[in-house]
């Protein structure tokens, strides 16, 4: 039996090195596919949604807006990492938070996400507390009174903006868009 890594006999290693090679293959992804695990608003039981890469033509329409990356799934789940990258992924959470809680129609539910992301993402001190300025964040309290799809549009925008000015355009110089500009 092999024990310990200094005395490991050479014919351990060899066995060890067969054994993560066969494995190794089921570990792969295809390489026109990533996991998307939707972090935010609600956990579900469902399997991680494989995304499509896009073509290099469909990549390249990207360079056009902010809102053709987000359009696409694949796009938001690059745009995710490469925030994730500069660390103000909280930004495109609250995004992608904020169109998940326009499909909520079920009013109990709907108060439990409001509540969720003015917690999380507006609150001062929040744990993941976006950039906005105190109008704003004195908006979306108020519009929490009265609650519909439309509670964060005002926060939301300015997000949006803030990413659109910000990280956009450093987005599309990255090694991680390049890429699937040759693909």
């Amino acid at each position: 039996m092999c024990r310990g890594l200094a005395a490991l006999p050479q014919t351990c290693l060899v066995r060890a090195k067969e054994i993560k090679s066969k494995l190794g293959v089921f570990l792969q992804k295809p390489d026109n596919a990533i996991d998307l695990i939707i972090p935010y608003p609600e956990k579900t039981e469902k399997k991680p949604e494989k995304l499509l890469k896009p073509t290099a033509e469909e990549a390249a329409l990207w360079r056009e807006s902010l809102d053709m990356v987000l359009s696409h799934n694949y796009g938001v789940a690059a745009f995710r990492t490469f925030l994730q990258s500069e660390f103000s992924e909280e930004n495109i959470e609250f995004w992608v938070a904020c169109e998940e809680f326009k499909k909520t129609k079920n009013p109990v539910k709907m108060a439990t996400k409001a509540k969720k992301i003015y917690e999380d993402f507006i609150q001062t001190e929040g744990p993941r507390e976006v950039n906005i300025d105190h109008v704003t964040k004195d908006v979306t309290l108020r519009n929490l009174v009265n609650l519909s799809a439309e509670t964060f549009d005002v926060a939301q925008k300015r997000i949006f903006a803030l990413m659109e000015k910000d990280s956009f355009a450093r987005f599309l110089k990255s090694e991680q868009y390049q890429e699937l500009l040759v693909n």
